[in-house]
């Protein structure tokens, strides 16, 4: 008989407000609730090693919810905002050449002049120490496992994971039990695909009577180029080649400071083909004639990954629980078109707080925040989802020419209508696990060998996200059935993880009894695309031990 181990009761903490994740909408809900009333206590829970480490956008940042949130900060010195958008260009990419979209063209929405090109990671860094100088703690290091109910199932707070177990499951030497924190209202603010997100949404039905989730990859590379060849303040969108026009996706070039250049592709995850590599089409892309110029002579400083929200208006879930409230990529707040989020999460983290004050201001906790679900729609969020809801499902039902030009036709009136379509709400149909089709019906893609200068391999590219796991620790990529993994994921569809991971996680190694599924979880950049894109949803992301992943520099 196995012997039972007795765990050391977990120390605990309590606050007025317990928040989990140190991104955009996290520490705007930390800064707002401390702006109303300064004597609220209030903690942000970072799984990253510290805040900004695990922030990846674009990024091209719409300055409503700072100008919200920080009146007057573009007077003061330090902000992370230094490079405003010049130019806007729009191209349509073909095998050998490309075309220009003419700017008039573009619905109103699509203009990133009075945007800014900056990182997302540094953003967050410098909200913290905003957050910071108001009295909020922050927590870096410390992942939130495990969600806490007391008896009448309403959510308590959350327990950070334990530290120093060994990867048979036993307790190392360093063991340490994880922490309680306890609040009168859990805001979850995770980013996409968030573990405890997950959880509460099916705990609570918050997705019931909503379109499914969907979601895109997005990958990203960050170069620093000849001096000749930067344009500061230069936003390039592009889409088509090197996807073919059934399946979603684009592309973009964000010229920065200090001659960087930020190069990105997203492709959307419900595609068919399951021979298709993103990675390998993001390294394609740069190849174009439009676009390899640009890297010539230059030289790759960054790469990351990193799962977007992309079902819009349609796909979010009822933001509020007994306890608490979804924030920001948790509850699916991207602008698919424009490529943008950051500005709704941060908006979204101050309309909560607002609630949670007032909730807090009449002697509530742990209740239903029902009036913030109630007040997104008619909010900036809602008004600014509501015009869009239309482009990714268009898109996705009639393909990149079609989709594109009547998903511009639905946006320009949707902005003349204020919100109203003559071609009312589309839905999205199914989620993105779904989409995937057997590899019978496809034949394998030979995609070049990586030069090593302008195209990369994984592995290469994963060293430079600065991406660390203990190697003696439990695997944090949990894949529930085994057997399953080998009868569908390899026999049907041909093992696609080992082409939809960025990272080169997931391998089918030939042994002599047969194909085994091999996981090499240090490579894990928390991009989550497992968790989605898996045909039969059989890989489970969770938390690894606190602080470990990439870290990200200026990305």
């Amino acid at each position: 008989m196995s012997e039972t181990i007795e765990l050391p009761e977990r120390e605990s903490m309590e606050f007025d407000v317990v928040i989990v994740g140190g991104g955009p909408s996290g520490l705007s809900a930390a800064i707002r609730l401390k702006q109303i009333n300064p004597e609220l206590s209030v903690v942000v829970l970072e799984k990253g090693g510290e805040v900004g480490a695990h922030i990846l956008s674009g990024a091209v940042v719409d300055p409503i919810g700072v100008d919200k949130l920080l009146p007057g900060w573009r007077e003061e010195e330090g902000h992370p905002f230094k490079t405003p958008v010049t130019a806007d260009h729009f191209l349509v990419l073909g095998p050998a050449g490309s075309v220009r979209l003419p700017n008039f063209a573009m619905p109103p929405l699509m203009n990133n002049h009075g945007n800014f090109i900056v990182s997302l990671g540094n953003v967050c860094r410098w909200l913290g120490t905003k957050a910071e100088e108001l009295g909020v703690e922050i927590y870096p290091g410390f992942a939130a496992t495990e969600v806490l109910y007391n008896d009448s199932g309403a959510v308590i707070g959350v327990a950070t994971g334990d530290m120093g177990i060994e990867k048979d499951g036993s307790h190392g030497p360093a063991y340490t039990r994880g922490m309680e924190l306890l609040g009168k209202y859990t805001l979850i603010a995770e980013g996409a695909r968030g573990s405890l997100a997950k959880q509460l949404i099916n705990q609570f039905k918050l997705d019931e009577g909503k379109e499914p989730a969907k979601y895109g990859i997005g990958l990203k590379e960050l170069w620093q180029i000849d001096p000749a060849k930067h344009k500061l303040g230069l936003v390039q969108h592009s889409f088509g080649w090197p996807l073919d026009m059934k399946t979603g996706g684009g592309s973009f070039l964000y010229h920065l400071e200090d001659n960087t250049v930020a190069v990105g592709f997203v492709m959307h995850l419900n595609y068919k083909n399951p021979y298709l590599s993103p990675f390998e089409e993001f390294q394609r892309f740069k190849t174009h004639p439009a676009i390899r110029g640009i890297f010539e002579g230059g030289k790759r400083l960054g790469y990351g990954a990193r799962a977007i929200t992309e079902g819009g208006w349609q796909s979010v879930p009822k933001l509020s629980f007994p306890g608490g409230a979804l924030l920001g990529c948790s509850a699916g707040f991207v602008n698919v078109p424009r490529i943008k989020g950051s500005h709704n999460a941060m908006l979204s983290g101050m309309l909560a707080a607002e609630h949670v004050a007032e909730a807090l201001a009449t002697g509530r906790a742990n209740d239903e925040l029902i009036t913030y679900e109630n007040a997104w729609r008619t909010s900036e969020i809602g008004k600014d989802l509501k015009r869009v809801r239309n482009v990714k499902p268009m898109w996705s039902k009639l393909g990149t020419i079609g989709g594109v030009a009547l998903g511009g036709l639905d946006m320009w009136l949707n902005t003349i209508f204020g919100g109203w379509s003559p071609f009312g709400t589309w839905k999205h149909g199914k989620n993105d696990a779904a989409s995937l089709e057997p590899a019978a019906n496809y034949k394998p893609i030979a995609y070049p060998k990586p030069d090593g200068v302008l195209t990369f391999d994984r592995l290469s590219s994963v060293f430079l996200s600065n991406t660390n796991h203990e190697e003696n620790e439990p695997a944090h990529l949990i894949v529930k059935n085994m057997a399953l993994q080998k009868t569908s994921e390899h026999d049907i569809f041909a093992g696609p993880s080992t082409r939809y991971c960025p990272a080169g996680v997931y391998e089918w190694v030939e042994e002599p009894t047969g194909p085994k599924f091999v996981i090499n979880a240090q490579n894990c950049v928390h991009c989550k695309t497992c968790d989605i894109k898996d045909p039969n949803q059989n890989i489970n992301w969770v938390p690894p031990q606190g602080g470990e992943g990439p870290v990200y520099t200026n990305m």
